[in-house]
């Protein structure tokens, strides 16, 4: 071997010791500037929380440190005496909940990215999925005739809220009418309610519909019958929301073309809305930085997350991700249908017992009301 070779072998070596050094150093300060940034966000919580209360915790870091945030309350299979929530004495923390509010603002504005605009898009316009950057959807005709021209939400506010998920918890608990008392009310992926009115209500301002609701609920519309059935169901939306994830995942694009069409061909009266790009994201980002180690948001931490924006008081029904209810009794995964719960955390691109744990730690501090039991029938 020569010298020479030896000399340019050398060089080598050395020039890649110092790349992988300066790398090193480059990562360092990135997650140095990281660490500091997540102080600064917490310092604001914490400064926020002085000025307003000192003996209300606000925060969900204050609640990662507190007892209730470690364990689901009840715990399935455990008895339980409550009725209608986990605590009778339920009060609802107003300077809470509006610190909540200031802080998910910082991450996202739900009047703004609950939907994209058509300022936004053109028709023919190429969009990246959410969840699949590699693969791409294009505008179409129709889908751009249904982008909202400003938010459906813009300056829309309201004193109380009820947000309907679709646990089999919701059965025979004669929650209809209670729910349908507020003042808006959203449901999650077009769940059924003129055969449940009296456990879920029928009232609905806004509701939510993944392109695979059209596969599983409505058998991919491959006959007539069910084509109607799905049409009768968005006719009974009635002027409200219909929010629509469209650019989540490649796949459902066929589904979500054959929804439009059906609303446009049959003048259905619903406002459509198609979330923003950066929604799912800001979302995440917010409950991550806040301790809450979450993989993808569940349609109801959606909700959540966004009504707050427009919404003074939340109550949550049909959460219950568990098998079984505080008596111990099997509760089916939807109230609709004969699907069991089976939940794995390697499998599910969602983490809801942390969810519901998270939500139990703010029903506990007055933020949201979180209904688990029978309702109350008017006297």
């Amino acid at each position: 071997m020569s010298f020479e070779f030896r000399i340019l072998m050398f060089g080598i070596g050395t020039a890649l010791v110092i790349f992988v050094i300066i790398a090193d150093i480059s990562e360092v300060e990135e997650e140095i500037a990281n660490i500091e940034d997540s102080q600064k966000f917490r310092f604001v919580l914490q400064s926020n929380r002085n000025s307003v209360l000192n003996s209300v915790p606000t925060s969900l870091v204050t609640y990662r440190k507190s007892k209730v945030f470690s364990s689901p309350i009840p715990l399935p299979g455990m008895k339980s005496k409550t009725s209608n929530s986990f605590s009778p004495e339920w009060t609802f923390n107003r300077t809470l909940s509006n610190l909540i509010r200031k802080n998910i603002l910082r991450f996202l504005d739900a009047e703004r990215d609950i939907s994209i605009l058509k300022s936004t898009f053109k028709p023919g316009d190429v969009i990246h999925y959410i969840f699949d950057r590699q693969s791409t959807t294009n505008i179409s005709e129709n889908l751009y005739h249904l982008l909202p021209t400003v938010s459906p939400m813009k300056n829309q506010h309201y004193k109380q809220c009820a947000i309907v998920g679709n646990s089999g918890i919701l059965l025979n608990s004669s929650c209809g009418r209670e729910i349908d008392s507020h003042d808006f009310v959203i449901r999650c992926n077009l769940a059924p309610v003129e055969e449940y009115a009296t456990d879920v209500g029928l009232r609905t301002s806004l509701v939510t519909m993944n392109p695979s609701v059209v596969q599983r609920a409505f058998q991919d519309l491959n006959s007539e019958e069910w084509v109607q059935r799905f049409v009768h169901r968005l006719q009974s939306l009635s002027g409200s929301v219909l929010w629509i994830p469209a650019f989540m995942a490649k796949g459902g694009e066929e589904r979500v073309e054959w929804a439009i069409r059906l609303i446009l061909l049959h003048t259905v009266n619903v406002r459509t809305a198609f979330p923003s790009l950066r929604l799912l994201h800001a979302v995440r980002g917010y409950w991550l930085t806040n301790h809450v180690q979450i993989k993808r948001p569940t349609t109801g931490l959606l909700m959540y997350t966004m009504a707050t924006r427009f919404c003074d008081e939340i109550h949550l029904y049909g959460f219950w991700p568990f098998a079984h209810d505080p008596d111990g009794k099997p509760v089916k995964y939807h109230y609709y249908d004969t699907l069991t719960y089976h939940y794995t955390s390697s499998a599910s691109p969602h983490t809801m017992p942390l969810e519901f744990r998270t939500l139990s730690a703010l029903h506990r501090q007055g933020a949201l009301q979180l209904h688990t039991g029978p309702c109350k029938l008017p006297t």
